[in-house]
């Protein structure tokens, strides 16, 4: 795991009037238990994978209550998981991460939202959008509207978090409508308090077990003709139903405004940016009280037509803040208002962007041009000021320096088994030439940036095997697809290595068998290897790998007839195995797995073992790589060929020479990945290879004594 919440899975034993303090993904965590839930599960994904972590590290605490825990192979089995509720009246969550898991988990909730559900249900999604976003610019708002679930948008408080959980399963129950609820990543990261309640143990759950199934019920299966039925039963009962629920128990929050001819709505999950933006205007004080009336949409999808109406009515103009597009809010809501002949003025995109992160700034500038048409009495100059004041900050800056910064894209990390494989790619190019690579999602799409610069699209997790299928038919050279271990469990296995196989399809795939899901924090896959394996210090992460052979097993009984394994940090043979796969005689899918553990999950397991022998003043061995600055010509090929960040620059200590020399600073985990450049691609021999020993034997230390004595004994005077 990323992170171990060991000491904080604790507070989720909190009861009835004790104050919980933590993060706002903890904070969810504690309201699922809170609200009875019996069964939970999900798949791991920015910026939600904390609360698969938490769920999988409080098994304990979830047996206890009897609540169910699932870690999904993909967002599709997860939202197959609610099926439960359909029939039964237990409660279901699921997590993932959106829009990308969403999509994977489409057909599951179309026909999940079609029949409805008994139990509640509720989807915690991580809105992965804006500025710290690592997936498509898209929302989930789309899918609550074409679909028909609840959608949740809570404002980013902790107690009001918690509250719209426990509202959400309810509401989905008073509605029959599955309900999702969107966690931005700061509000998956906020920290605050709450008052606790109890832990409740589900009426039924995995310690009281149902005797017999539910009957038989056509109408709650998604199938012809019942499927009419349950679109009319959208429209004409949930949807309402929905609607009285928010209404009678205030879910969306009205915040009065002295300033009661302006209105502003809001997305809940908006809201404390909001807030910081109209304290630049006097428009609010530190504590959140508005100047302005403001409706709070806790919940945006459906929304309450005459809340809307009413909040509207008589005002001489309203500002919806949504970010993302389409405006879908700001599109029903104008409808709605037309409909019953209200003309209160409506703004939105035209003053605020159409995409993009609504930031305080972008906010702020939104609001000074949206006053100074409502309210020209109202003094922006400030703001104006202020706004452009951080604009010519920025443009200082950028004169006051001699040319643009470089860009500084992510990459691997350092001793990262993936890396040499991309160095093996480069220098198999040089000998069959360009090829055309399917690249994945994954730790591994970091080989899409410089040096490597390998890839030309990603198109889904898993994705990169079935992406290319439109390519090797069109081509005279073949196609390379590259996926993760963890791609391939969660699609690539189906939607690629089947597919190529049942087309016969002459395709080359190079799998990274790093052990883990490493991405979204290392979570556990089939394919893990056994926590009780042995390694040493040198083994580069390969003999820990290789004691879970399920991949290869999958692929043997799928019918892959050319498979070749290879140490990830072997690149000299992982360059002739690509070679071999590129112009091979075969026909068919050939299939290379590259074996090396994840580097930060060895170093994890590796840094306590080695504390433990030193504390028992045993002898440990620690490699080190480094360059003779007297040899190293400065051509820097191995920096182009690695991109490892320990290997780096500095002045040459020659002073007739110009070039600065290679260098490897502190950091380095002792991976040989240079060394093994250097011999693949028939670079300078500058690299050299050390041994740290430390509480080294009597016969080291006197050897070193020698040797030292020796080299004194040689050096001039």
């Amino acid at each position: 795991m990323e992170v171990s919440f060991a000491s904080e899975i604790e507070s989720l034993r909190l009861g009835q009037g004790e104050v919980f303090h933590g993060e706002g993904i903890l904070a969810i965590t504690k309201a699922l238990l809170q609200s009875g839930v019996a069964y939970v599960g999900g798949y791991q994904g920015a910026p939600v994978s904390h609360l698969m972590d938490v769920l999988v590290q409080a098994k304990g605490l979830m047996a206890e209550l009897g609540v169910h825990v699932e870690a999904c192979s993909n967002e599709a089995s997860a939202g197959a998981m609610l099926g439960a509720s359909i029939h039964y009246p237990i409660r279901g969550a699921v997590t993932w991460k959106s829009i990308v898991g969403t999509n994977v988990a489409a057909d599951a909730l179309s026909n999940l939202c079609s029949p409805g559900v008994k139990g509640g249900v509720l989807i915690v999604v991580g809105e992965d959008y804006g500025e710290g976003a690592s997936v498509i610019q898209e929302r989930t708002h789309a899918y609550a509207l074409k679909s028909g679930t609840l959608l949740l948008d809570p404002r980013p408080d902790l107690a009001q978090m918690v509250n719209m959980v426990e509202h959400g399963f309810a509401m989905s129950e008073a509605s029959n409508m599955p309900a999702i609820m969107e966690l931005r990543i700061r509000a998956c990261h906020v920290r605050g308090s709450f008052e606790a309640r109890d832990n409740r143990a589900p009426a039924i759950s995995t310690k009281a077990l149902m005797d017999d199934p539910a009957g038989f019920d056509y109408g709650r299966l998604a199938h012809a003709p019942a499927l009419f039925q349950h679109e009319k039963l959208k429209y004409e009962e949930r949807i309402p139903a929905a609607r009285r629920y928010i209404v009678e128990h205030g879910l969306n929050e009205l915040r009065p405004g002295k300033r009661d001819g302006l209105g502003l709505i809001v997305q809940g999950g908006l809201y404390n940016t909001l807030v910081r933006a109209l304290q630049q205007f006097g428009l609010a004080d530190a504590f959140g009280e508005l100047d302005v009336p403001t409706l709070v949409l806790n919940v945006t999808s459906p929304l309450v037509p005459d809340q809307i109406a009413g909040f509207c009515q008589g005002k001489e103009a309203v500002l919806v803040l949504e970010e993302g597009q389409p405006e879908y809010i700001e599109q029903e809501i104008a409808t709605l208002l037309r409909r019953r002949d209200i003309q209160t003025p409506l703004a939105g995109k035209d003053v605020l962007p159409m995409g993009g992160e609504y930031t305080v700034e972008v906010m702020a500038a939104g609001l000074a041009k949206w006053l100074a048409k409502v309210a020209p009495q109202l003094d922006t100059q400030p703001v104006q000021d202020w706004l452009a004041g951080n604009q010519q900050r920025r443009s200082n800056a950028a004169k006051a320096l001699p040319e643009p910064l470089p860009m500084r894209p992510p990459g691997f990390c350092i001793g990262c088994p993936e890396r040499p494989v991309f160095s093996a790619i480069k220098l198999a190019q040089q000998t069959v030439g360009p090829v055309h690579i399917s690249a994945d999602i994954g730790c591994h799409s970091f080989g899409t940036f410089e040096p490597f610069n390998t890839g030309h699209t990603i198109l889904g997790f898993g994705m990169s095997l079935a992406s290319r299928a439109g390519v090797s038919p069109h081509m005279n050279r073949r196609v390379l697809a590259i996926m993760g271990d963890g791609g391939f469990w969660h699609n690539g296995i189906v939607t690629g290595v089947q597919a190529a196989l049942f087309n016969g399809d002459d395709a080359v795939l190079l799998i990274f068998k790093n052990g883990y899901t490493s991405a979204t924090g290392t979570q556990d896959i089939i394919s893990t290897p056994d926590e009780d394996a042995k390694f040493n210090a040198e083994d580069k992460g390969r003999s820990l790998v290789h004691t879970n052979q399920t991949i290869e097993n999958a692929l043997q009984g799928l019918g892959v007839k050319w498979m070749r394994v290879v140490h990830s940090y072997e690149v000299s043979k992982m360059r002739d195995t690509l070679e071999d796969a590129l112009t091979s005689d075969f026909k068919g899918l050939k299939v290379i797995v590259a074996e090396g553990e994840c580097q930060l999950e060895r170093q994890r397991r590796l840094k306590p073992w080695i504390a433990n022998l030193l504390k028992k003043g045993e002898r440990v061995v620690r490699v080190k790589y480094g360059v003779d600055e007297d040899v190293c010509n400065g051509d820097h090929a191995c920096i182009r060929l690695s991109a490892c960040p320990t290997l780096t620059l500095k002045d040459n200590p020659d002073p007739l020479k110009v070039d600065p020399v290679a260098t490897v600073i502190d950091g380095c985990v002792g991976c040989g990945l240079c060394g093994e450049n250097a011999h693949a691609a028939t670079l300078c021999p500058s690299f050299y290879r050390s041994e740290v020993i430390q509480n080294p034997k009597w016969h080291e230390r006197l050897l070193h004594s020698v040797r030292g004595a020796i080299v004194r004994a040689l050096q001039p005077a």
